[in-house]
């Protein structure tokens, strides 16, 4: 990072309102944590000491919530994990009214996950603490896109120029929103791929620049990378697809259309996998997937986007 850079934000709300040079500086710095994570011992810096860090995840989580208390346990922060069942919001409570309890006591950040698009930006708008965006409906996920760009960058070591094609379920997908923001803000080529119904044709009003295909193997051959993209039934999804079945025809990504692709093209996946639907097992686990190294990568970069909203100067972690 520039000794004269300063990361300019209070919150993470979206990948949308950062800069390539905001970009770049959290996915260097993840890069110096990721040498933290890769200690044989101690894997912990003191970075966030006397910290205070409230996890709001008022949906089901699993990689995300444990990565980012991971990410704040190696940062040696102090962590405050809000149950949303057991909570005064089951009582009637509303949002904000939480949150300006949570704020009486004072928290230097909340990561938060939730149902509504936009709540984060209404609770940045009551609290004196930074927000992180951990997933917000069908918004954003923005740190899912910083991974996804820190694993990209990691085994191409480089973003622009490359070809990403995001197949699938993109109507429902925030991780798609916020890879669009990122990768092209970067200089990648970006195709959706998917049924009509799941790709909206008003994504190009807004990105311009990207590509839309609604069959799979033509696309293919000219990708450096594929990232499938979950498919949502519980958000609906079955209702935008004449069928399961249907689905796994023409878009599901295996063995065969596999070796449609480049020998060395990346797999992504941001999980959870329907395994037999959007991707077989044998494509998840062959060699060209990168899945498993995206939820590796997720710790490093969390540590990164709290550190430098705690930390904008971007000192030397001791």
């Amino acid at each position: 990072m520039p000794q004269t850079y300063r990361f300019p934000h209070r919150h993470l709300l979206g990948i949308e309102p950062l800069t390539p040079q905001d970009i770049l500086a959290i996915l260097d710095q993840a890069r110096a944590f990721e040498e933290v994570c890769e200690r044989p011992e101690i894997k912990i810096v003191p970075a966030l000491r006397k910290r205070l860090i409230v996890n709001l995840f008022f949906e089901n989580s699993t990689r995300t919530r444990n990565s980012f208390e991971i990410a704040e346990k190696r940062l040696s922060a102090e962590i405050i994990n809000f149950d949303a069942d057991t909570s005064s919001l089951s009582k009637g409570e509303t949002l904000v009214d939480t949150a300006l309890n949570l704020q009486a006591m004072h928290p230097d950040l909340i990561v938060m996950r939730h149902s509504a698009p936009g709540a984060h930006a209404l609770l940045a708008r009551h609290m004196k603490a930074s927000i992180v965006n951990a997933g917000d409906g069908a918004h954003e996920h923005p740190t899912q896109a910083l991974l996804d760009a820190y694993t990209l960058r990691k085994r191409f070591s480089r973003l622009e120029g490359l070809r990403v094609a995001i197949v699938g379920d993109i109507r429902n997908s925030r991780v798609v929103r916020s890879n669009l923001w990122l990768l092209t803000k970067m200089g990648a080529h970006v195709t959706l791929v998917g049924p009509p119904t799941l790709v909206p044709a008003e994504l190009k009003e807004t990105w311009p620049g990207i590509e839309i295909a609604h069959e799979l193997e033509p696309v293919l051959p000219h990708q450096d990378a594929v990232m499938m993209l979950r498919c949502q039934f519980e958000r609906g999804t079955g209702a935008f697809i004449p069928g399961q079945g249907e689905y796994v025809r023409f878009y599901q990504l295996n063995a065969q259309r596999l070796r449609l692709c480049r020998p060395d093209v990346a797999v992504l996946h941001p999980g959870p996998i329907n395994r037999g639907v959007e991707i077989t097992s044998e494509v998840a686990d062959g060699p060209n997937n990168l899945i498993l190294d995206q939820v590796t990568n997720g710790v490093p970069v969390r540590m990164a986007v709290l550190f430098l909203l705690c930390n904008p100067h971007g000192e030397q972690v001791p």
